[in-house]
């Protein structure tokens, strides 16, 4: 059964904060983006060795394993983002659609302890990046499709938000 696709711009939570996860930009510092990125993937192997981890909560949510997936394709997608817009200038990002990568890779039918390894060891190399961004590189940019411009540090803030934007989606608070 596939979920109908989403259609919602989400990139205003580099601004504003979100009502449904509590995710204030403000708080965003710098020094602290690799450890929130870190620990936005705490106590989703718990999650993912939860006996229901494949059932859908009604027709139009994903799984708490479907959502393991798509958090862990999108910390690739951002990990390649930055890694282009930290090697150079101006960056054009591919679109990617999340929706068309749920079904093409099956999220529902991956194994949940190898989702849980590939998660935790796509976050460590996302911090890790972050956390190499050298003080003249934060305001290097990258152009979406629509034309939104990105800077190395609203990248992460987007990111950020939907790491822990998902985590209240499986049942985890927010922020550790």
């Amino acid at each position: 059964m596939t979920i109908e696709p989403e259609t919602k711009d989400w990139a205003w939570v580099i601004t504003s904060s979100c009502p449904e996860c509590g995710f204030d930009p403000h708080t965003v510092e710098r020094a602290d983006i690799s450890n929130r990125i870190l620990a936005s993937v705490d106590g989703w192997s718990t999650v993912l060795s939860q006996p229901n981890v494949t059932a859908r909560p009604d027709s139009q949510t994903w799984s708490p394993l479907e959502y393991a997936c798509h958090v862990r394709d999108m910390i690739a997608v951002m990990t390649e983002r930055l890694d282009a817009m930290l090697h150079s200038q101006p960056v054009c990002f591919n679109d990617w659609n999340q929706d068309a990568t749920a079904v093409d890779s099956d999220y529902g039918s991956q194994v949940p302890r190898t989702v849980g390894d590939q998660l935790g060891a796509a976050a460590a190399g996302f911090a890790e990046l972050y956390r190499l961004v050298g003080d003249d590189n934060w305001e290097r940019q990258g152009l979406r499709s629509d034309n939104l411009v990105f800077t190395v540090e609203t990248l992460a803030v987007y990111a950020i938000h939907d790491l822990e934007h998902h985590r209240v989606d499986v049942g985890l608070p927010a922020r550790r």
